[in-house]
């Protein structure tokens, strides 16, 4: 097995787009954050040690690098950092909740080299806000867009959509647009870090099957705003929409090919950790440590960067086993998955297969079965239950329970 992976590791893969957490630390305390940002870890990487990541990133043919948090600006060497990336032929990019963003710090930002920011906003004011657990987080962050465009950045925005937010898509869509933004970002928010202590704020699948033609047409009407919609790892799978939404510039025949993580993806969190994707779960994927290892052989050598390049359809498990995608979907996002069930391979958040298990006449519901530890990264437990596709919902007055309470129900116990 070892020599399988190893051979398989010498293949044309490299970390070609790295996300790279620069610190835990973060000015936001956001109800749904899978890190459980809030205080840097300890250990965190020296603005020293981690110009010689630059380096590594370079020889391994990094050709974009995106700093997140955490808050990325919270770390000492985060413009000597970014110019740094920009000096080795590397493309900096930020995302970013932009609370502590200025004029001044944005035109700094650009000055070292940022090429671009996604600055995250989770819906219009009064949901962002409570999202956020942070009174005027919207208009901090759409500020944000504002001093990042005037500087010159590039400027882009990501949401997490769930049961709270998704009957704001359109008007944020609409807000988005006044603030010149060149590209959005749309994934489903998973059951990691703090957002598995909230099971009612997540999305049962079958409430894709509202969600993505609305995220279709919202994509149609964005191409006459010059404005490029693209749904995240996370979302879609091969719905009537698919070609259209994995296109960039046009319907094309794009789609989604499979977890790219540990393939063409690194995620390096801020101790010198490394995985194939930063959303993966700390816990089963972090391949090895920069300051005990060099980058090169964490990447060629672990079987936890490398679980990609070697798994086949016979890993796969429950509806995605027997799926006629399985051989090219393997299942979806794997770090949604294992949020799910502890384990990758058969993933419920999934367009083709709501509206199948729809023409049966049944959908499937996510339901909590152990709690999460309370770590960084971390997940619970959840089982599916089969029920008539005209099941009545629980839970349909969410957001108007919680926006008028102005108050985030208690974490699951």
């Amino acid at each position: 097995m070892v020599k399988r992976r190893l051979d398989v590791g010498r293949a044309d893969y490299h970390p070609a787009y790295v996300v790279w957490e620069l610190t835990l630390a973060c000015d936001q305390p956001c109800t749904h954050c899978g890190s459980r940002a809030g205080t840097a870890r300890p250990g965190e990487l020296s603005t020293e040690e981690a110009l010689g990541v630059v380096t590594q990133l370079s020889a391994m043919r990094a050709r974009e690098v995106v700093l997140i948090g955490g808050e990325a600006y919270l770390h000492p060497g985060f413009l000597d950092i970014i110019q740094a990336l920009k000096a080795a032929g590397i493309r900096p990019g930020l995302t970013t909740g932009g609370r502590g963003i200025t004029a001044e710090l944005a035109s700094r930002m650009a000055q070292a080299g940022l090429y671009a920011a996604s600055v995250s906003i989770d819906g219009l004011e009064p949901t962002h806000d409570l999202m956020r657990a942070a009174k005027g987080s919207f208009a901090s962050a759409t500020a944000a867009l504002g001093f990042l465009k005037t500087a010159g950045v590039r400027t882009a925005a990501n949401t997490n959509l769930n049961r709270l937010n998704q009957g704001d898509l359109e008007g944020l869509y609409a807000h988005l647009r006044t603030q010149g933004i060149g590209a959005w970002q749309v994934q489903i928010t998973a059951p990691l870090g703090r957002a598995a202590d909230r099971p009612d704020l997540l999305l049962q699948p079958w409430d894709l099957m509202d969600l993505m033609p609305r995220i279709d047409r919202l994509k149609l009407h964005a191409r006459q705003d010059r404005i490029t919609v693209m749904p995240g790892n996370n979302l879609g799978y091969f719905g009537p929409e698919e070609a259209r939404l994995r296109s960039v510039h046009s319907e094309g025949r794009d789609h989604w090919q499979g977890c790219q993580a540990g393939k063409y993806v690194m995620g390096i969190e801020s101790n010198g950790a490394v995985k194939g994707c930063p959303s993966l779960q700390s816990a089963h994927y972090v391949g090895g440590n920069l300051r005990e290892q060099p980058l090169e052989r964490i990447w060629n050598d672990t079987p936890q960067l490398a679980f990609t390049r070697t798994r086949t359809v016979e890993d796969l498990w429950g509806f995605c086993r027997t799926c006629p995608f399985a051989e090219t979907c393997m299942a979806g996002c794997s770090f949604t998955a294992h949020a799910l069930f502890g384990r990758p391979g058969n993933n419920p958040y999934c367009h083709y297969r709501a509206k199948a298990r729809a023409a049966e006449g049944v959908r499937e519901r996510l339901l909590p079965k152990a709690p999460a530890p309370g770590r960084p990264f971390d997940h619970g437990l959840f089982e599916i239950v089969e029920e008539p596709v005209d099941a009545p919902d629980p839970k349909p007055e969410l957001k108007r329970e919680y926006v008028k309470t102005k108050r985030w129900p208690r974490p699951a116990a």
